[in-house]
């Protein structure tokens, strides 16, 4: 990587919090008053990530400011671009009784503005461990004869949750570890024995391994993947954006992609642990976590003294 290449962190945070209750990245979890977002700033600092680009939604843009802007500033370069309904690759008319943007692939595209290079996608509200990042960051600054994408494929068992059942994508590779489809598997759990299943559409429970890789939403992209989102976005917005609740995904881009044989994804294996927050019952563990991490080492108790 050249000195003065950006390599940038794209954070995802318009979402609204509302099965939290609240404005979630943003509430506290360490000791002095850290968000999630807090470790995972250091932790692509630490990596090598030297840009973040926040999605927010524009009201809440001051309070952002207000957090991070002193912390980062002489370690990352800052931009904060808006999720907004009306920030779309063309005029589209859509529904004017629709409240929310467009989801994840769209919160991404939101970003073009302001990044020019290599990139990595994560959930504000998601803890995905330092080893993660570095695996990222050599994936995004490794020279390789063509431009492919990748994803970060954590093993199931290190993303299962003790309060109940999850949700996940899991990911199916092909023979050269690359990407062959994401299935969301719902209500994914551990029964007595500690088997790992989830219920199938035709009745039957099918078992999963612990190590089956399952992507939580963080990414590798290049620029180029602005311009097939606008290709793609445009074929779901004649199909769905007159649906008040319609959403484009970031694999349902990744999918488009895989079938036109565009671009290719790399699952990238890691043993990190995985926990975010959906809940409010979520932060008593999110909290216990964050603290034997800091016992451990893993960081420093005041964070962005030593960063």
């Amino acid at each position: 990587m050249h000195k003065t290449e950006k390599i940038s962190l794209v954070v995802l945070a318009a979402g609204m919090g509302s099965r939290y209750g609240g404005l979630k990245q943003m509430d506290s979890f360490g000791p002095n008053g850290e968000t999630i977002i807090d470790y995972s700033l250091y932790d692509a600092h630490r990596a090598g990530f030297n840009h973040v680009v926040f999605i927010i939604r524009e009201y809440f843009a001051d309070k952002f400011r207000e957090v991070f802007d002193p912390k980062l500033k002489g370690l990352m370069e800052v931009d904060y671009v808006y999720q907004e309904l009306p920030n779309l690759p063309a005029p589209y008319q859509y529904p004017a009784e629709r409240d929310k943007p467009w989801g994840t692939g769209h919160a991404v595209w939101v970003a073009h503005s302001a990044v020019k290079g290599p990139f990595a996608v994560i959930n504000a509200d998601d803890y995905y461990g330092p080893e993660a990042y570095v695996t990222l960051f050599e994936f995004l600054t490794t020279e390789r004869a063509k431009e492919d994408y990748s994803v970060v494929g954590y093993k199931l068992a290190n993303t299962l949750s003790e309060h109940g059942t999850v949700n996940r994508g899991v990911c199916k590779k092909d023979a050269d570890g690359y990407l062959a489809s994401i299935e969301e598997c719902k209500q994914i759990g551990r029964d007595a024995d500690g088997v790992i299943s989830y219920p199938a559409e035709d009745g039957s429970n099918k078992i999963l391994t612990p190590d089956t890789p399952v992507s939580m939403n963080m990414w590798g992209f290049y620029p180029s993947y602005f311009t097939f989102f606008e290709a793609d976005f445009d074929a779901f917005f004649k199909a769905s954006g007159q649906e008040l609740k319609s959403e484009y995904y970031i694999p349902s881009l990744i999918d488009s992609l895989i079938r036109s044989g565009e671009r290719q994804t790399q699952v990238l294996e890691c043993d990190a642990e995985w926990f975010g927050v959906t809940y409010r019952e979520d932060k008593e563990f999110v909290s216990e976590r964050l603290n034997t991490l800091l016992d451990e080492g893993v960081y420093p108790y005041h964070l962005w003294e030593k960063a």
